[in-house]
């Protein structure tokens, strides 16, 4: 308990003191979009649960806000025997985590609170070949990350791309980009969109009820708005005799 305490406290921090400079993508994100919510759903069960857990989020809560009827959830996207009114939780040995991949893979049910959408978009379109890591990939977006590839299958393997270019008087290779070998089962759109609706998934999970709380916000804003209309009229009839 207290090693998952203080992997939790301290996720935050690490989050932030590795990174790179590069410009972020625009996620464009849309919390009301079900369907995306239900494909980012579905490759998050498939994917990425099997190292990663969210911990403070139920399945039934996930299924009833995203438009998955109960029974179809637990037919379709619980993988490991866990009852519907469970937390979404990894199997994976918490002591075999840490000695596979350095670190134990960190709980994402609050990822896209820490990160922002855009990072975590722009973070999974950006793994590229390099032999020097322990699983052969790297990170434009987090260089050096202890994390495999695990979307490959779908992308293809992407690998940094050079040409030769005149800098200075001397031709020199530089990186313009990465692209992949075309053998992913999704074409390049298809991937950005199945990593879009990922994001859209994670973030509906750092803030489940966030599109109720704007709601709420707005008819609050109203009220205070309708209410200070009639205290301005009522103070006005307070006054008029004072002023006289």
């Amino acid at each position: 308990m207290k090693k998952w305490l203080t992997t939790l406290l301290l996720l935050p921090t690490l989050a932030f003191a590795a990174g790179s400079n590069i410009p972020l993508d625009e996620a464009g994100i849309d919390l009301k979009d079900k369907e995306s919510l239900q494909r980012g759903a579905q490759t998050f069960m498939n994917y990425c649960l099997g190292c990663h857990q969210m911990q403070y989020q139920r399945y039934q809560r996930t299924f009833e806000d995203i438009g998955v009827p109960l029974e179809i959830g637990e037919q379709y996207l619980q993988f490991t025997g866990e009852k519907v009114s469970d937390y979404i939780t990894s199997n994976m040995p918490y002591e075999s985590a840490a000695t596979w991949f350095g670190a134990p893979p960190p709980d994402l049910t609050l990822v896209n609170r820490v990160r922002g959408s855009d990072w975590l978009y722009t973070y999974m379109r950006t793994f590229y070949v390099d032999a020097s890591r322990p699983f052969g990939v790297n990170n434009l977006t987090f260089p050096n990350v202890g994390m495999p590839h695990v979307l490959e299958g779908l992308q293809g393997t992407p690998r940094l791309a050079t040409e030769m270019r005149m800098i200075d008087g001397e031709m020199t290779e530089v990186d313009v980009g990465l692209r992949t070998d075309g053998n992913g089962k999704l074409t390049s759109d298809e991937y950005d969109q199945t990593i879009r609706d990922l994001v859209n998934f994670l973030a509906y999970t750092g803030e489940p009820s966030r599109l109720q709380s704007e709601k709420i916000g707005k008819g609050v804003l109203i009220f205070i708005l309708i209410f200070f209309v009639f205290a301005y009229l009522l103070k006005k009839d307070y006054w008029k005799d004072v002023k006289k």
